[in-house]
């Protein structure tokens, strides 16, 4: 019963409420059906709405794309064992063959092409630290591409907020996520 799903959602008591909601980082589609009414009810009576990070400026997008580079002058060839980067160059063309055939008609229909969106996800891989390339392979899988075009939830939620005329606002700045992940050595990534 969707009354009887665990929202994620806390209430601070005070007048007016807040409330505090947990998101995942997935396309909104799988989760909203789950998302219970007294989250969705909450979140169209709030007036001021924050986000982890504000993923509709595109400063952040930027700021996110750059910190997740190598330092100038060094590429992941550099930084990876010869096996492993093999490997991953072997798996990186295996995806751009199979991705024409994970797309779904939908997504051609809005004029997205297969090479398009390998670029769009995996363009400057070599230029990436370790620790992004591993989020970005693991988000290169059949059922990840056929989901793309669909934002995360955090974002259709800013989209949404937006649309509403709601105030907004970011909790965290991108180097406060991207420093602990680019501090991760080798081993750890």
């Amino acid at each position: 019963q969707q009354n009887e799903l665990n929202s994620f959602l806390w209430t601070i008591k005070r007048d007016p409420p807040s409330y505090f909601f947990g998101t995942i980082h997935v396309p909104y589609t799988r989760v909203w059906d789950f998302i219970p009414e007294n989250s969705k009810k909450a979140f169209q009576q709030s007036h001021i709405v924050y986000f982890e990070l504000d993923l509709t400026d595109p400063y952040t997008i930027s700021a996110l794309t750059s910190c997740q580079l190598l330092p100038q002058g060094e590429n992941l060839q550099d930084v990876l064992p010869r096996d492993i980067y093999s490997r991953l160059k072997r798996h990186l063309e295996y995806v751009k063959l199979m991705m024409p055939s994970w797309m779904t008609p939908d997504q051609r229909g809005k004029g997205l092409y297969a090479d398009y969106l390998f670029n769009a996800i995996a363009g400057n891989w070599e230029r990436k630290r370790p620790v992004w390339v591993m989020l970005m392979v693991n988000s290169l899988t059949e059922v990840d591409i056929k989901s793309r075009g669909v934002p995360v939830l955090d974002l259709y939620l800013a989209q949404e907020a937006e649309r509403l005329r709601k105030q907004t606002g970011a909790v965290e700045k991108v180097e406060e996520q991207c420093h602990p992940l680019n501090g991760l050595n080798f081993s750890q990534v």
